[in-house]
């Protein structure tokens, strides 16, 4: 939503980016050269461009093992996969930080880019859940969904609730028990009109009620309690998102009338974004086909892998 229109409209959303700024400002200048308009374009696109090699190196190893069953695929996969974490994760709070917290640079937070961290994990979670459930009421991954992997989802999102909602609270307690006029006007700003009750709102819907309902063993894995959940980690996530970068231009309180903007924003890049995952989806099979771990994967112990091994080779090693 930000960073499309942010090229386009300048000041109007990041007041940093007329030239001549950090002659002035010692806050821009310390932020120089990221802090102009090629500096913001030049390093969305390398955000983007690491995310993109990331998921198309993966992607095209793990089709390429669909066809030639090479373990070499596997271990290239584990490579990728091991810089990708650390790429991912610097990627993400850094864009964090640049396209939203950079609406009010003058305010700084060392636990901005975690927070925001945790919160995108703890989303995608539930989407991995609600995408799961899906495919398997229509059987196209009941050959090896089971069951136990819906609790380690649930337990992985119990997990998160608790990651996301302490980095937010930590946060929320430095800047009030430091009590410095230069980080306390963040919070000051989002206390005035409708954005205090959007705030009791994030501290009921984005903690409590996951945190309780993920609590008991057997709820992880009962899809009529989990799934509306997930649903509501959706509301909440993108709640939280307005939360932090809408008051720098509406100080005084959201107007609900400009409410049917973000909801067209959101069904817009939904529906695109669901329409390429679908189109993807459809052009190859639902999982892997030849990976050498798939058994393991699914549970099953090294004792039976074994005697399939002697089954399909006639007893040869």
């Amino acid at each position: 939503i930000l960073f499309l229109p942010a090229g386009l409209l300048g000041a109007k959303i990041y007041s940093w980016m007329p030239a001549g700024n950090a002659a002035t400002n010692n806050l821009i200048a310390a932020k120089y050269p990221v802090f102009t308009k090629p500096g913001f374009w030049i390093t969305s696109a390398v955000f983007f461009g690491i995310w993109w090699l990331l998921t198309s190196r993966l992607c095209a190893l793990s089709l390429e093992q669909d066809k030639t069953g090479a373990a070499e695929c596997t271990r290239k996969m584990r490579f990728h996969s091991g810089w990708g974490i650390v790429a991912f994760a610097l990627t993400l709070t850094f864009s964090g930080v640049l396209w939203m917290q950079a609406v009010s640079y003058q305010w700084f937070s060392a636990m901005y880019g975690v927070y925001f961290f945790a919160s995108s994990v703890w989303a995608g979670l539930a989407v991995i859940y609600v995408i799961a459930v899906t495919m398997l009421r229509q059987g196209i991954l009941k050959p090896v969904l089971k069951q136990n992997y819906f609790y380690f989802i649930g337990v992985l999102l119990l997990a998160f609730t608790l990651l996301a909602s302490y980095t937010e609270f930590a946060q929320y307690f430095v800047v009030w028990n430091a009590n410095m006029p230069e980080e306390t006007f963040w919070y000051l700003i989002r206390e005035q009109g409708n954005w205090w009750w959007l705030s009791m709102i994030l501290i009921l819907g984005k903690f409590f009620v996951p945190f309780f309902a993920l609590l008991p063993v057997q709820t992880k894995t009962n899809f009529k309690v989990l799934v509306p959940v997930c649903l509501l980690i959706f509301v909440m996530h993108y709640a939280d998102l307005a939360f932090n970068i809408l008051p720098a231009w509406h100080p005084g309180g959201h107007h609900v009338k400009w409410i049917f903007l973000h909801a067209g924003c959101l069904l817009f890049m939904g529906g695109l974004l669901g329409r390429i995952f679908v189109k993807k989806f459809n052009a190859h099979p639902p999982y892997p086909q030849r990976d050498p771990r798939l058994l393991e994967a699914m549970g099953v112990s090294p004792n039976v892998i074994h005697d399939l091994v002697d089954a399909n080779t006639g007893g040869a090693k």
